[in-house]
This record gives C-alpha cells, structure tokens and sequence, in this order.
C-alpha cells in the first residue's frame, strides 16, 4: 500500500470517528479512490502526499472537465481532496493545504423543480387510495405525510427513533446534518397518519425506529428513496420525483403562503439563511407565470 492510499484510508477512519454520516463517508471515498487512480498510472506508484502540488490538481481537474462531470460533481470531489488536505495538514504530513490553491469551480444557479399543491395532494391521496397491493400501506402514507408535513431531510426521517415523537404536543425531534438536533411540528394530517401506522407497528424490542422494513429493522434512506419512487412512478407517471422534492414544496408552499423566510430557514434545519433565500425565487418565478398568465397586459 502506498503512502497516500494510507492516508487516504486514515482520512475516512477520521471522518466515520468525527460522526460524518455514512453517505458522505462513501461519497469521499469514491472521490478519493478515483484521485488516486489518476495518480497512479499503470505499473507507477502514486506520488507522496507532500510531492502532490498545485500543478497535479489543476491536470487532475483537467482530466475531470474532459470526462464532462457537472460543475457540482467537481466541486464535490474537490471539497474532497480538500479535506484529505487539511486532515494531511493537521497531522504534520503537508506544509500547505493545495487543495486550497485551486480555484473551485462555478455551479450554475438553478432553481429546484417544485411540486405544485395540487400534485403533492394528488401523490398522498393515490398513496392512501392503497390500490397496488403494497405489503405496508399505513407506514407507506406516514412516509409521505411526514416527508411533506414536516419537510424532513431522508436522512432525518429514516433517523427517527420512538422516543423523538412527541404525540401529545405533536412533535418530532430530528438529528440534520452535523449532528444537529431541532424540533419539527407535527402538523394535523401527518400526526393522523403516524398514529395509524404507529398502532400497526411491530413491537420489537431491539428496534427503536420508527420505520421499519419486512425484517423489522429500520428503514433506510435507500428504502425510502425506493417507495417514494415507486408511488411516483405509479401515480404520477414520473420516477423523478424523490423525497426531497417533498422538501422543497414544503419551504416553497410555506414561503407563498405568507411564512417568514428565518422560520422556513429554522423548520429545515438550514446553517445560512442564504440556503433558505432560493425558494424565494423559486416563489417569484411562481408568480411571474401567473401573472404571464392571467394579467392582459403580460
């Protein structure tokens, strides 16, 4: 094993310490793995942590365009190959930070596809019309509800434990990004929902989730990506759909109607109000087709 792919593997064993979550893990894992690769050409081995200069990154960024990544991608692994630094850098390997010396690459404002009412309530309704023959119906509706009434990440949903409901006061305790717990309301439909699936739930000791999958154990972020798609597909005809669109429906219909943008900013659990300020526009741009629609002077 070379010097670097050690500690590359040293890195990731920080970051799983440090409490990242596992799809950031696996993510720069993959991102790194493949900057090694690009270091490593057949039969060489890759160049010491302290050889690797500004000159490398800006080839391997090179590299990168040419297999034409979108701009978010390459800022991903560079946020990557960053961090490897920084940790190299903390642990006297390195004397500078190179990934630093890189410029990042600019990603194109866009603004997230949003659902409209009509269509969020078309999906539930289908959901709880329950007419495919799905093994867990009532735990399928609460999946929905709860994505949409309370505008919870997957991550948070799939993290939920029994004791994060509060079902007399109607909330939920969830832990977002960073390890950072907020509280969530439990607004009317989602609370119904939940409490019927909640009286349907295997009792089982050795599980606190609240979801659970066909082997009552919890359900995960993958698990719920694939229900939410499958209803997608068989209600609305579009695989596209995924939970967190439930998401940005939840901050744009609030924003429309009438909510305070830092109230959305601490609902969804955002570290900068700058995050929370797109679904301004995306409200704006609502708007805009209205009034192209229905002014006589658009």
């Amino acid at each position: 094993m070379s010097e670097l792919e050690r500690q590359i593997e040293r890195y990731l064993e920080e970051l799983v310490r440090g409490g990242a979550s596992p799809h950031t893990v696996a993510a720069y894992a993959a991102d790194l793995r493949q900057f090694l690769e690009f270091l490593s050409p057949p039969e060489m081995a890759p160049p010491e942590p302290g050889a690797i200069d500004r000159l490398i990154l800006r080839e391997w960024l090179a590299a990168l365009y040419r297999m034409k990544l979108a701009a978010v991608t390459i800022r991903r692994k560079l946020a990557a190959v960053r961090g490897l630094f920084r940790f190299l850098l903390r642990e006297g390997i390195v004397r500078v930070n190179v990934g630093r010396l890189v410029r990042t690459p600019k990603a194109p404002k866009t603004l997230p596809d949003v659902m409209s009412p009509e269509q969020v309530n078309t999906l539930i309704d289908g959901v709880a019309a329950d007419k495919f023959e799905r093994p867990f119906p009532v735990r399928d509706r609460a999946i929905f509800e709860l994505l949409y009434g309370c505008g919870v990440r997957v991550s948070e949903l799939a993290g939920l434990n029994l004791e994060d409901v509060d079902r007399t006061e109607r909330w939920l305790r969830v832990r977002g990004k960073g390890k950072k717990e907020r509280q969530v309301p439990l607004p009317g439909q989602a609370a119904g929902a939940l409490e019927r699936y909640l009286a349907q739930r295997p009792v089982t000791r050795e599980e606190r989730a609240v979801f659970l999958n066909h082997r009552e154990r919890r359900l995960t972020d993958r698990g719920i990506r694939g229900i939410v798609k499958l209803y997608a597909t068989l209600i609305s005809g579009d695989p596209s759909i995924h939970p967190h669109s439930f998401r940005h429906a939840y901050a744009t219909h609030l924003l429309a109607d009438g909510a305070d943008l830092r109230a959305i900013q601490e609902l969804l659990g955002h570290a900068r109000l700058s995050t929370t300020q797109k679904y301004t526009q995306v409200s704006l741009t609502g708007l805009m087709a209205v009034y192209d629609k229905a002014h006589p002077k658009a």
